[in-house]
């Protein structure tokens, strides 16, 4: 791979699949030319065995491929609510502690408290702390009163600093944790709030997270509320996916999105008390915008087209292109280019937002989510900043041997991946490489 350490070595497959909705078509169609001439056969979408996910506009052409026909067939753009990954912590693992012990430790619906208290290290002040001890910290009952009037669900990718790879895509819903915190009324000395879910009664176990308080009562244009999450793909939330309630921070890596939610510290400490910012991470980092390889062959003939799916994670600065590059293995890189800004990339194809969402809606069909237009039923805007978008290519190679495949995306400022923050502790976004042998056709 040239030994570039600002590239992650690709893999077969993601646990994201997608659907999308078209003129894909048209999306399609405009991958032949980005493919280096490779000319496009076309038939009648009647022919071939591919769901009804697309848009009604695909009604006579796609392209006569089977692998890039079958590609995107599969995908699917919310992962479903038990397909997540979710991470084995705690000694036992808290994602397989037994149903039955649930209740005694407050991981049911019934049994859920959230306390919300001033920390003592510090002069915040609260008029009513929400405690289990006065006996009004607020319960299942109190947040789905407020969920009455107060719900909000929005499309939101769940990823890791760390992790290569997306957790999963999802419609998140829940209230606002504003309009939960204002009833412990407070009052002055407030900068951030702490907080943390359950960890075994164990302070080695710990895992917990921080936010600016003006953060949780506001969000700039643009920004959805930080929620007290209770929904996942419009299911109730599995002890897995951090059930029954977990916060849900937007724009922010999965480390701020606390499962088993249970106690908020208001603070005037001014520093975040993150665990991942104690092991040396970049806790601040909004989500960055790279790409990665869902489906990428092993091997091909030379001279025939063959199909490249990925998807795009899109953060607060969105995403103009996807791009990706075929290079000779072996061949050297670009010298002095340690971000591989002047390889011969070649734009693909970003596909349009699927008529079918997700297996976990009749029909594929979402409820109202504060991203899309009641009206039109269409997003606000295409991609989705802090979601997933797919993209496809078809491409070759003219002669046979090894080749590395590598994809990268231009963010809304015109900027490549891995830049502007090519650091890995503030999110992993290396450009990703696919190795693929082209036999004698």
């Amino acid at each position: 791979m040239g030994g570039n350490e600002n590239e992650l070595k690709g893999s077969k497959s993601l646990t994201i699949r997608d659907n999308r909705r078209i003129t894909r078509s048209e999306a399609l169609l405009t991958m032949g030319a980005m493919a280096a001439s490779v000319p496009f056969l076309l038939r009648t979408i009647a022919n071939l065995s591919i769901p009804n996910v697309y848009s009604r506009q695909i009604t006579d052409k796609v392209l006569n491929d089977p692998v890039l026909a079958k590609a995107i067939s599969d995908l699917e753009y919310l992962t479903p609510a038990d397909k997540f990954i979710v991470q084995r912590r705690g000694t036992p693992v808290l994602t397989e502690i037994p149903p039955e012990k649930l209740p005694a430790i407050g991981l049911t619906p019934e049994t859920w408290k959230l306390e919300i208290l001033p920390d003592p290290e510090s002069n915040s002040e609260l008029s009513n702390p929400l405690t289990k001890g006065k006996g009004n910290a607020i319960d299942w009952v109190t947040l789905m009163t407020l969920a009455k009037k107060n719900t909000v669900r929005f499309l939101h990718i769940l990823t890791c600093t760390n992790a290569p790879k997306p957790y999963g895509m999802g419609l998140w819903e829940g209230v606002p944790l504003r309009d939960v915190l204002w009833k412990a009324e407070p009052r002055e000395n407030i900068r951030r709030i702490f907080y943390y879910g359950y960890h075994n009664d164990d302070p080695k176990q710990l895992f917990q997270s921080s936010l600016p308080i003006s953060r949780v009562l506001e969000e700039a244009q643009g920004e959805l509320p930080i929620i007290l999450c209770y929904k996942l793909n419009g299911q109730y939330l599995s002890q897995a996916n951090g059930g029954p309630v977990r916060l849900i921070a937007p724009g922010f890596y999965g480390n701020r999105s606390i499962k088993w939610l249970q106690k908020i510290l208001v603070t005037n400490r001014h520093q975040a008390n993150d665990t991942y910012a104690e092991n040396n991470n970049d806790v601040e980092s909004p989500i960055k915008t790279c790409a990665r390889f869902i489906h990428t062959p092993d091997k091909v003939k030379s001279g025939q087209p063959f199909a490249v799916t990925g998807l795009a994670q899109v953060g607060n600065r969105g995403l103009s292109k996807v791009q990706y590059w075929l290079h000779p293995a072996g061949q050297p890189l670009p010298e002095d280019d340690s971000y591989l800004t002047r390889g011969e990339w070649r734009d693909a194809s970003i596909l349009p937002p699927p008529v079918k969402w997700g297996s976990d809606f009749p029909d594929g069909k979402l409820p109202t989510v504060l991203q899309i237009d009641t009206k039109s039923g269409q997003p606000d805007t295409w991609p989705i900043p802090n979601t997933i978008v797919h993209w496809a290519a078809l491409t070759k190679m003219n002669a046979p041997g090894e080749f590395d495949l590598r994809c990268r995306t231009i963010d809304g400022n015109g900027i490549a991946q891995p830049l502007p923050r090519p650091f890995g502790l503030s999110g992993i976004n290396r450009i990703e490489v696919a190795r693929i042998i082209a036999e004698p056709a």
